[in-house]
C-alpha cells in the first residue's frame, strides 16, 4: 500500500491525513527554548518495563517502528540485564496485521492474554471496534503513560479519556480532528502534548521525540541524550514541544495552488473533484475529503 492508497484509506476510516503531503511540505522548525522539566515517572525497582504496542490493520510502520527503536535502545549505567524496557505487541486478535507499505506483523498477545503495560503507544491505524476502545481504557488504569502518535490520537480520543484535555495529531488532520472532537483543546504546532498520564505527538517521526522525553521522564535528560546519540538520532523535538510549530499556520489556497482545505494537501488544478461554497470553487486531494467538506462546508473554511 503506497502512501496515497493510506491516506485514502485512512480518510475512508474517519481519519484525516495520517502520512504528510511531499509537495508544499514545510520543515520542522528549530527548538526556540528548552523543554520545560519533565512530570518524572518512576520506574520500578526491578525488572523491566512493560510497555504495549497497539496494533491493528494499517497501523503506521514509523509511529510504532521509532518509539519501538527508541525504547529498545536505552542503556542505564550498571545494567546489563534484564532490558530497560520489556517491548511487545498487542491486538484484538492473533491474527497477522498488514501495516502501511504491506509490512505483515504477528503479534505478540491479544487483549485477553497481554501482561498489564506501563507504556502503551497507539499509532496510526484503522482501529475503531469498541473492544479496541475497552482494552485502552482498561490498561490505561493502571499504565504510567498512554501516548497516541501521529493520528492515533483519533484511535486514543474516541475512548473518552481526552475529552477535557489537550492533544496533538498529524498536522493534515487538525482540521478533523477538531471538528469529531470538540471536547479536545487541539494544540496546533505542538511536537508533542503531556497531559499528566496521557500524551500525544504529532505526525510519524514527531513519535521519536515523544517516546525519547518518556526516556526522560523515567531516567533524566542524559539517558534520553545518550539512547539519541546511540540511534544517531540528531532531531531536537524532544527537547522543544512546540517545535512543530511550523505546522500551526492555516495554508491558504491560491489561485496557482490550491490545497484541500480539510487536509491543506496541494491539488491539481485540473482534478474534477471540486466544490462551489459561497461563489467560491474549493478542490479536494480525494473523494472523501469532499465529501466531508460538503455534508459541512462551514468547518473547512
Amino acid at each position: 500500500m503506497n502512501r496515497r492508497d493510506l491516506f485514502r484509506l485512512s480518510s475512508a476510516m474517519g481519519l484525516a491525513a495520517t502520512l504528510p503531503a511531499v509537495a508544499g511540505a514545510r520543515p520542522q522548525s528549530s527548538p526556540t527554548s528548552p523543554a520545560p522539566a519533565a512530570p518524572p515517572l518512576q520506574p520500578p525497582a526491578s525488572g523491566s518495563i512493560p510497555v504495549a504496542f497497539l496494533l491493528s490493520d494499517n497501523a503506521v510502520v514509523i509511529d510504532f517502528a521509532g518509539p519501538w527503536e527508541v525504547f529498545s535502545n536505552v542503556s542505564i549505567a550498571g545494567r546489563d540485564a534484564p532490558p530497560v524496557f520489556q517491548l511487545y505487541t498487542v491486538a484484538a486478535t492473533a491474527a497477522p496485521i498488514t501495516a502501511s507499505g504491506g509490512m505483515t506483523i504477528v503479534p505478540n498477545y491479544t487483549f485477553a492474554n497481554a501482561p498489564a503495560p506501563k507504556v502503551i503507544v497507539i499509532p496510526a491505524q484503522s482501529a475503531r471496534e469498541p473492544a479496541v476502545m475497552d482494552w485502552i481504557r482498561e490498561a490505561s488504569r493502571t499504565a504510567d503513560l498512554t501516548m497516541s502518535v501521529c493520528t492515533g490520537a483519533f484511535v486514543l480520543a474516541r475512548t473518552g479519556l481526552l475529552a477535557g484535555k489537550s492533544a496533538t495529531t498529524h498536522h493534515g488532520s487538525f482540521n478533523e480532528f477538531a471538528m469529531q472532537f470538540p471536547d479536545v483543546a487541539l494544540k496546533r504546532g505542538a511536537r508533542f502534548v503531556e497531559e499528566g498520564r496521557l500524551a500525544s505527538a504529532g505526525g510519524l517521526s514527531s513519535g521519536i521525540d515523544l517516546a525519547l522525553r518518556v526516556v526522560e521522564r523515567y531516567f533524566g535528560r542524559a539517558a534520553a541524550r545518550n539512547t539519541a546519540n546511540a540511534m544517531e538520532y540528531q532531531g531536537q523535538g524532544w527537547l522543544d514541544p512546540m517545535s512543530n510549530n511550523a505546522y500551526a499556520k492555516r495554508r491558504k489556497s491560491t489561485e496557482q495552488q490550491p490545497v484541500c482545505p480539510v487536509c491543506e494537501m496541494d491539488v491539481d488544478l485540473g482534478t474534477p473533484l471540486t466544490s462551489l461554497y459561497r461563489k467560491r470553487k474549493y478542490y479536494f486531494c480525494m473523494q472523501g475529503h469532499k465529501t466531508l467538506f460538503d455534508a459541512n462546508p462551514a468547518n473547512f473554511t
